[in-house]
């Protein structure tokens, strides 16, 4: 028997047909989104989107059910027939409004050409101002659920983009029935049933112990959303590894797939990594690794740890408390750097080496002694999730000088980036919850350099998941669980995951060399991000203004 997983991430969906008793991958395909992601002008009209934007087009995720589902089917040579299941996964915070049957409300005439209408992408961070609202009145009412959430909710979210649509657009919002999850709103596309699933949920929805911020509450940020819970929120909620329903005709036509067979509640990209990692004990923290790290971990106790993106019982797996950090850019700030301050001559000495720049640049910065470049970084260049969980904070390289060279500074972004997951992991420490190891998934794992240089940082053993495909093996786990062949994840996970432990341990002569980096790092970290000086946010409102006026 065979199940399909399928992750939906920021720029592609992939498909991975996976064995059920052993979890061994047997093909896979890759559809890339026609529109990636619209953060520079609305499709339908041209129109130029503000600052901080971004968003995506719901028949880009249907086109990977039609084009990658089927040929991860053909090219692992399985009868279609002998698949049992599909699960799925998607990035998170991406929401969407929609009317009452899950119909986008910008694929309707009327809404074509309102940004409102269309998914707000997990980057959109334009929210900032909402969120900051939600979070200072939280903390001045004193609602129990902030510390929940490391005493701050994030502008990536469900409540802080809903809000932004309200004020921004309140004929969208009226309009709007239903504020959707894409996890969920994919899996309803699947098997035409509506579930939240519990994940982002708990996450990305302040749903906590079975109940989300009262009306009194949100009727205080504005009148008109004291009942955007009631009216355009709440749903039943799905359970992780559960059936969601039954793979309906349309969808079976897509996929090339069984009509009937189990399709399971939606989950999101990075916490389904987990079971396919064997990441699921006390203390194993998973990092997703690619163009942003979302940091997922369990723990038998439930801490507030500040700064953190929550805390959910079950919301990894089920019985341990589910914790979650990220740092919101990563891969993206190393594709920065290449793609806008690489000379010339780089590209060509890479080409002539048979290379990417990438792995030419990391060749170069793996040359240096710790520290020889003399530069710090500050890892903000799309704003910082945690611990700081402000979106309007952005990128700081201090130590330049004429004899700086681009490798320099790709490896004071590398250690940066570093830099910023140890701080992660001391929130977590110092608040009581611990962190054993560090694994890893997702397309950064290539980059032995980079993982060396994050155990050596951290001062933890790292392990990798044996898989290139992580998100897409923890949802096809998920989906034997749904396809009753296995009873729980944790079974599932034992049976069908993938990790190789230990590949790198910490070098204790580069990991105190690091340490001296660290402590300026921290400097810079508390001077810039915790109000020694608020120029990051002057430089932001400058720009925004800047461009408005364009």
């Amino acid at each position: 028997m065979y199940v399909v997983g399928v992750d939906f991430g920021t720029l592609s969906g992939r498909a991975v047909v996976v064995r059920v008793a052993d979890g061994a991958e047997l093909g896979s395909a890759v559809s890339v989104y026609d529109h990636a992601v619209v953060e520079n002008r609305l499709p339908a009209t041209g129109e130029r989107l503000p600052p901080d934007w971004a968003l995506q087009m719901p028949g880009d995720w249907l086109a990977v059910l039609r084009d990658a589902v089927p040929a991860a089917v053909r090219a692992s040579g399985v009868d279609p027939a002998e698949v049992i299941g599909i699960g799925t996964d998607f990035t998170a915070c991406t929401v969407l409004p929609t009317t009452t049957d899950g119909t986008p409300l910008c694929e309707l005439d009327s809404f074509r050409e309102r940004p409102h209408a269309y998914p707000k992408l997990w980057k959109h961070h334009s929210a900032q101002p909402h969120a900051d609202r939600i979070n200072a009145l939280a903390a001045a009412r004193g609602e129990t659920w902030l510390a929940r959430y490391g005493g701050k909710i994030s502008s990536e979210w469900e409540f802080a983009k809903a809000l932004q649509v309200l004020e921004d657009d309140p004929e969208v919002y009226a309009a709007m029935d239903r504020w959707v999850e894409a996890a969920d709103w994919i899996v309803w596309q699947l098997c035409g049933s509506y579930l939240r699933n519990a994940c982002t949920a708990g996450y990305k929805g302040i749903y906590q112990d079975g109940a989300y911020p009262s009306p009194d509450y949100l009727a205080a940020l504005n009148p008109a959303f004291g009942a955007f819970v009631t009216d355009k929120l709440e749903h039943e909620i799905g359970q992780l590894g559960a059936l969601a329903g039954g793979l309906t005709a349309e969808a079976a036509a897509w996929t090339g797939l069984r009509e009937g067979i189990a399709v399971c509640v939606g989950n999101v990209d990075a916490h389904v990594t987990a079971p396919a990692a064997k990441a699921t004990e006390p203390g194993q923290m998973l990092m997703v690794m690619g163009t942003s790290t979302c940091h997922v971990m369990n723990s038998d106790r439930l801490g507030e740890v500040p700064g953190m993106c929550g805390v959910v019982d079950g919301g990894i797996v089920p019985g341990l408390y589910g914790y979650e950090a990220g740092q919101s850019g990563v891969g993206d700030i190393f594709a920065w750097h290449v793609d806008n301050f690489v000379p010339a001559s780089y590209v060509e000495a890479a080409a002539a080496a048979g290379v990417g720049v990438h792995d030419h640049l990391t060749a170069l910065a793996a040359e240096q002694e710790v520290g020889e470049h003399g530069l710090v970084a500050l890892d903000w260049h799309g704003g910082n999730r945690s611990v700081l969980v402000d979106h309007e904070l952005s990128g700081v390289l201090v130590g330049t000088t004429l004899a700086t060279r681009p490798e320099d500074v790709y490896r004071a972004l590398l250690e940066a980036t570093a830099f910023g997951t140890r701080t992660i992991v001391e929130a977590f420490e110092s608040n009581g919850v611990e962190v054993s190891e560090l694994v890893v998934a997702g397309g950064l794992l290539r980059n032995a350099f980079l993982m060396q240089l994050y155990s050596d940082v951290c001062r933890r053993p790292l392990s990798v998941i044996d898989s290139e495909q992580g998100p897409a093996l923890g949802s096809a786990i998920h989906a034997a669980v749904a396809a009753g062949s296995y009873p729980d994840v944790h079974a599932a996970a034992e049976a069908m995951g993938k990790v190789r432990r230990a590949v790198y341990v910490p070098d204790d002569r580069r990991a105190a060399a690091y340490d001296a980096l660290y402590a300026e790092y921290q400097l810079l970290h508390d001077h810039f991000g915790r109000g020694g000086n608020d120029v990051l946010h002057r430089l932001r409102d400058i720009r925004r203004t800047a461009k408005e006026s364009s």
